[in-house]
Formats: structure tokens, sequence, C-alpha cells
């Protein structure tokens, strides 16, 4: 069957189905109205890279999923090299009851990754390029009352053409990622409010808006603006014309404003609603966050006219057995840990993200660092810089009302492995960055624009971040300092993005690796091929310990200069990676805060004892090192991390003495106390007292012994039953005293063999069926069919062919 004849067929039964639906309804009259709605539900995935939409409705393998999806949630992190790259399809049957005459339907994508074309009831749509932002469909001419089908194709497969790179260090997900809706508007209706404040100070703030009015039938119509403030009482409120489908909004002298900062993020609402002989068309509304800021040369940044320390991250969007699908409730609590941390700051790596995260920016208190996602590849050719340079308009016009914005970053690592000859010409790339610049700058002149890691183009730009990788991609953490001094002086607004190193949840050393004596010390750059340069990324041990220290050196460094704008730590979460097969834990990066399902590791409370100044709270390094090893007599350091002026440190009920917090010190601001532990059982206790007195305490119990273990001989399996129902199967490592291996940090794989399924594919420390043991310890999550049958695991690597256990 041709298309043709579908769209002939189908025409034919909705021209059919309307009549009867006017039949039903003869004297029936509804009104014209905006509304959306979600429709994430209840739709249907065909894994088939067919370009043909009659091909595709004549599969039979459609499989009933909700949105958001990704096909890549499993595959992007299994342990078989690549992921499906390729396109797919998706259908939903969607209900509409009565279709008003006049009133425009469309669909709403918050996200399809990465191209897309839209179908409806066989008849193309619409489509976008580009996998990172919404987009509208408009359906009108093509939807019926009662049953209309949606189709759409999505294709991640290789287009050079469309950003990012390929050859990028992150995953390209395919999928509808994000949500979808069906929106409904009058005919007459309110679009495009761009809300700016070119003036704001402690004491007054003016408000000019841009709203568009779209298909005006009547020359009557006004539109009334009101504002409320953050309790919703009205501030101010006026009628303003319409001129050339424009209306102009435009409030003076707003008196006190309450303002935006990261500390108490208000946020005002400017409602906009369209009037005919005073009766309302269409209303419309967005929030209004007041603030001012600017990037002093060679200095700080100052927010509302105060120096504020930028403390950052960098979020990738994914989670552990979604991929980039993430739900709203997932998005807001990755933004809510990143802000529970006391972060201020967050780049968006390397792309555009869900509504829902600049939501969750604007309400938390978190400034924005919004990024094209220009990631390597170089120049592309004319295709490529016409779809690249859309993508910058559709962010800034889709995000220009967030507060929380303040930097269009245009690009990061835009030079590295070109996707097409000669696109790593300099000349050619800076006057296409110029390019882009200038177009920042003319869709949005409040804001600022940067890059990172492409120095050729750092004095186009309005910002800039070299690279300062010390201690782990070159050099020694201890140089920190020395870069940043240098940098402050050579750029004239310096902002430091990128720096840490991955560590593997659980693996511990009393004496981490630092390459003293092996690197070149006072190196910071990253390199293109890592091979060529000797570095901790190379020869370190991936230990929770050595990026503590990493992470304190650096924070001690940027907390205490008075100068400096401040810097953004990478990344705050473990994410997937197609360029890391062979880390830890295959195909992840993992140089999170958290692993890849939100658990925190060390580091992450190394930056809450130095950011979060509210919640009081002390921290023993480690709770993920309660087994321990060394000859008796021998001392040990245990330091506390905790935001408290003053922590008392108890070992087995015995005070060891309080120590005063002091952020000059090294390490964990001072509070760190030489002990000896007995043989066998040792009860640590943190008593942090807070400015007005209370206490705040941890607790660690760790196992100690003075025999070191010998070489591993073989592996055993142990489980525990979690709240979930699962079981968590957990391989030890031991020597010929039966003693846990401490030291053994080889690869193990996992296996069921029947009656369950293992939790694979998550990229977490517990849901890989491959990754490296932590202290002689690995384990694996496992879902139990049921208990009438047996579950039967394995585990096994080169030198041990096979440990197995069976639960009843």
């Amino acid at each position: 069957m041709t298309i043709s004849s579908t769209i002939s067929k189908l025409a034919v039964f909705f021209f059919l189905s309307v009549i009867i639906l006017a039949c039903e309804y003869p004297s029936e009259k509804s009104k014209q109205e905006r509304h959306k709605t979600n429709i994430n539900n209840d739709w249907l995935y065909l894994e088939n890279n067919t370009p043909n939409i009659d091909d595709a409705l004549k599969q039979e393998t459609w499989q009933p999923i909700n949105l958001p999806h990704s096909w890549n949630a499993l595959d992007a992190t299994d342990l078989e090299p690549g992921y499906r790259r390729t396109g797919s399809w998706y259908k939903k049957e969607l209900h509409i009851p009565a279709v008003i005459s006049g009133q425009i339907y469309q669909l709403y994508f918050e996200g399809v990754n990465i191209t897309s074309e839209v179908y409806m009831n066989g008849k193309k749509v619409g489509g976008h390029i580009g996998g990172y932002i919404g987009f509208n469909v408009n359906i009108t001419q093509a939807i019926s009352a009662g049953k209309n089908n949606i189709l759409v194709r999505v294709d991640n497969g290789y287009n050079p053409e469309v950003i990012p790179s390929q050859k990028s260090d992150f995953f390209i997900y395919g999928g509808i990622t994000r949500d979808v809706w069906l929106e409904t508007l009058p005919a007459e209706h309110l679009s495009n409010l761009k809300i700016s404040t070119p003036q704001v100070s402690v004491s007054s703030a003016e408000i000019k808006a841009e709203v568009s009015v779209s298909n005006p039938k009547h020359s009557a119509l006004k539109v009334k603006a009101t504002l409320l403030d953050t309790e919703g009482n009205t501030v101010q409120t006026e009628t303003f014309d319409v001129t050339e489908n424009t209306s102009e909004i435009h409030f003076k002298n707003i008196v006190n404003p309450k303002l935006w900062d990261t500390k108490k993020p208000n946020l005002y609402t400017l409602k906009v609603a369209l009037l005919e002989n005073d009766v309302i068309k269409d209303e419309i509304s967005d929030r209004v966050g007041f603030r001012w800021f600017e990037f002093k040369e060679h200095g700080a940044f100052y927010l509302n006219g105060k120096r504020l320390l930028l403390r950052g991250t960098h979020r990738h969007e994914e989670h552990a057995g979604v991929g980039a699908a993430m739900s709203n409730a997932q998005h807001r609590a990755d933004m809510e840990l990143i802000k529970e941390m006391g972060t201020n700051f967050v780049r968006l790596a390397h792309y555009p993200q869900d509504p829902e995260i600049y939501k969750a920016c604007d309400e938390l208190g978190l400034l924005v660092w919004d990024e094209l996602p220009w990631c390597r590849g170089g120049l592309g050719n004319a295709a490529w810089k016409k779809n690249t340079k859309t993508m910058l308009k559709e962010i800034i016009e889709q995000n220009y009302n967030h507060p929380s914005v303040i930097i269009w970053s245009l690009g990061n690592e835009m030079y590295w492995l070109p996707d097409f000859e000669g696109g790593d010409n300099t000349e050619h790339m800076n006057a296409y960055l110029q390019e882009l610049h200038d177009y920042a700058h003319q869709l949005d002149p409040s804001r600022k624009t940067g890059i990172r890691k492409y120095y050729e183009g750092a004095d186009i730009v309005d910002v800039f971040s070299p690279s300062i990788w010390s201690g782990w991609y070159s050099g020694s953490y201890k140089s920190y300092q020395k870069a940043i001094d240098l940098y402050k002086a050579e750029y004239r607004h310096f902002l430091h993005a990128e720096y840490g190193g991955s560590s593997h949840l659980g693996r511990h050393t009393e004496n981490p690796i630092t390459g003293e004596g092996e690197i070149q010390a006072d190196g910071w750059e990253e390199a293109i091929v890592q091979t060529d340069v000797a570095n901790i990324a190379q020869i370190g041990d991936w230990s929770e310990n050595y990026i503590v220290d990493l992470f304190d050196w650096h924070l001690r460094i940027s907390e205490n200069d008075s100068t400096f704008v401040g810097n953004i730590q990478w990344a705050f979460k473990d994410f997937g990676t197609p360029l890391r097969p062979e880390n830890a834990i295959p195909y992840m990066n993992q140089k999170g805060l958290v692993d890849r399902a939100n658990n925190p590791k060390d580091a992450f409370y190394v930056f809450k004892s130095y950011w979060n100044k509210t919640d009081s709270f002390t921290y023993i390094e480690s709770h993920t090192w309660t087994e321990r090893q060394g000859p008796k007599g021998t001392n040990r350091d245990v330091s506390v991390y905790s935001n408290c002026p003053e922590v008392e440190l108890f070992l087995n009920g015995k005070s060891l003495g309080t120590k005063q917090r002091n952020i000059k010190a090294f390490p964990a601001a001072g509070l760190n106390w030489n002990l000896s532990f007995n043989e066998g059982e040792n009860n640590l206790v943190s008593v942090g007292k807070t400015k007005d007195g209370k206490t705040v305490k941890d607790e660690l119990k760790i196992n100690y012994r003075y025999t070191k273990n010998n070489k591993a001989i073989g592996l055993k399996l142990d489980y525990k039953l979690l709240n979930s129902g699962n079981y968590l199967l957990t391989a030890t490592a031991y020597d010929d005293q039966g003693l846990r291996c401490l030291d053994y940090e080889k690869r193990v794989y996992f296996q069921c063999l029947s009656g369950g399924e293992t939790l694979k594919s998550m990229g977490t420390p517990t849901g890989s069926e491959a990754l490296e043991m932590a202290n002689g310890k690995a384990s694996i999550e496992v879902k139990r069919h049921s208990k009438d049958e047996p579950l039967i695991m394995m585990v096994l690597n080169q030198s041990f062919k096979g440990t197995y256990l069976t639960i009843e």
C-alpha cells in the first residue's frame, strides 16, 4: 500500500468521523482555550530502522512503553563494545473527543535525540534536528475527532552535521528522552514571552518584556500585564497596546525588589493576558528573578553587588537504568543533592538539559552555564554551521527567561579530533566562533558568552576556561595555585571549569599514589593523547583517599583566594562514555562525587564541608573503609570532614581531643587525628559543635588487624537480603589464612546461572557483571524469580576459575 492511498483512506475515515460527531453534538459550541496535557503514557515502540512509515506500521513487534524512553538505557553500559546507533519508531493513539473550530492543536516535545520526523494520521507534520532542545509540531490540519495516531521516527545514527561530535566522551542516547505534551491554543493567542530586567538595584528594578500576538483578527486587542511578588501579591498592573503583532511591556520603578540570589532565590511572576474589549482571550505567565551580575576584569565575580565565589559542579543528564530518559523526579533529585552540597553554580555539560533542570535551578538558587553542544569535532560544513547556529538560537530563546542562566557557552574542546577535513583550521574556527558570539549577544545582550579549552578563541568570548587538571591528567595537585595565578593574569574573565579525577567507590589505601618522583609536578594541562604524559590517571590507584586529598587541596586554595572567580568540579555524578571500556566499571567515567545512582562517595562530604553553611554535620573518612590493616604500633591518620567550627574525636570511648576548623589547614581543614587502632573492632565517634552550641555527630566502626594479608588464592560468595526483596551478592578475595585481601583490585565477572537475573548494565558499583574489586570486594544486585526455585550464582576471573553459590 502506498503512502498516498493510506492517506486517502484515512482522510475518508476522518471525514466520516467528523460528520458523526457533528450529528452527536449538533448544538454544542465549544470555547477555544489554552490547555496543556502530558501524553507520556501508553506508547508503543518499534526497534526497526526502516525510514518508511508504511513498513513500520506493518511490523508486529511493537512493544508497550511509557515516556521518557531511550533504547540505549542499558545497551550503552553493557559489556559489549558499541551501542545501538540507528533509527526507531514510536506510536501512540491519541483520543480527541471533539475538534474545536479555529483552535490550534500542537505537540510539544521537550527533547528527541537526535533527529526526528513526526507523523499524524499518516501525514508528516514536522520534525527536528538536534536532540537536546524542545520543539513544537502543529497538528491542527492533520487531526479529527476521535482516534488519532501519532508516529515519530527517531534516529541517533552517526551524523557529523549535527552536534555534538560522535567523538565526545559521553553517550548520545537515542529516543524520546523527555516529556511530550498535547497543547491547545485559541486562534488568537500569545506566544514568545521574552522578559528582561535592564535595571536592577537594591532599591528599584525595571522590567521590559515583549510578547507576540499570533493570528490577530481584531484591532481592539490589548495586552494586560500583571507583576506578582513571591507571595502572589500584585506589584504592578498595566494595559499595553498591540502593534504589528507585538506588545511591549514596561514596568518602571519596582520599589525595593526582593532580589534573586543563590541563598534566597526570590521569584516573581509576570502574568500576561490578551484582551478584546476587556474580555480575556488568552493568558500566559512566566517567572522573573531580579538580579545583576558582573565578572570583574582579572578578578572576582559579583552577584547583586556582592562578591560571590562560584562553587560549581557539572551535570550530565543520565541515571542508572534509564540513561538519559530520566523522570522529572530524578532530575529534581539530582539538583537537590547538588544544592545540598552547598553548590551555587552548575555547568550543564555538554548540552542544554531538561526543562525541569532550569526550573530547579531557578527555585534552588543555582547559577547556570548553559552549553551549546559544540563538543569536539572541529568546524563542519555549511549544513553543520546552519544546524549549529539554529541550535544556539533555540537554546537562548527557550531558556531566556530563567534568572539562573548567566552564561551561554559556545563550546568545549571544539578543536579536538575534527570530523571534517580542515575542521581544525584556527582562522576559520575563529571566524565562526565570532559569528556565534555576536549572534548570542544579538539574541541576548544581557548575558555572557563562554568557552572551555579552545585557547585561540579565548579573546573572542566573554568568559574563558583553560584546561587545569592538576593532579590527574598532568602534574601534582599542589600546582593548582600556580596555575590559577597564571591564568587570572592572562585572561580578563577567567573561570576554571573541570578538575578532579576518578575514584572507585569503596577503594581505599593507607598510602595513596601521588606521583611524587614519577611525574612532572608543575604540569596541569590535559593532553589529547593521554599516553604522551605521565600522570596519575595512568599510574594512580583510583582510591577515594587520593581524590579526597586532591579536592581538599583545590578547595583550600579556592576558598582562600579573594580575587578568584571560582571553579567547577568535574563531574557531580558518574556517567557513561563509549571511550572508557577499561575503567574499573566498564564504560563509566568515574569522576563523580556520587555514583550513577546518586550514592555519595567520600569526596561529596569534602565539598559539603567547605560549601554547605546551613546544615551542620560531621563525616568520618570513610564509611566505605571499615576494614583496615597495619603492623601493631603503627599510627594511622583519620580525617573528619565537617562544617562545624570545632570537632572532638573519640576512639573506643576515649577523647582524642578537640580541634578547631581552619580552612587554611590541610588536610580536612585541620580536623585530622593521628591515632593507633586496637586489633579487632574500633569505634570512632566525631562530635561537632555548631556556632549556636548544638552538637552533631557521626559514628564509624572499623575492624583493624595487625596481620597483613598474603596473596589471594580464591574468591568466596556471600549474600544478604535487601529491603527491596532483591539479593546483594558479594565476592571477596581471600588468602591462605582466610583473610580478606585488602590489596586485591583485579576485575571479576558475575553471572546468574538460574533462578533470577542480575541488575546489570547499571554502571554502578552493584550494577555491573564485570568490575574491578575495591579492597578485595565486589558486589552485584540480583532479582530472584521465585523462592520456589533455587538462585544459583557464579563469580570468576582469569586467576580463579569459578566460585558458586546456591540460595535455596
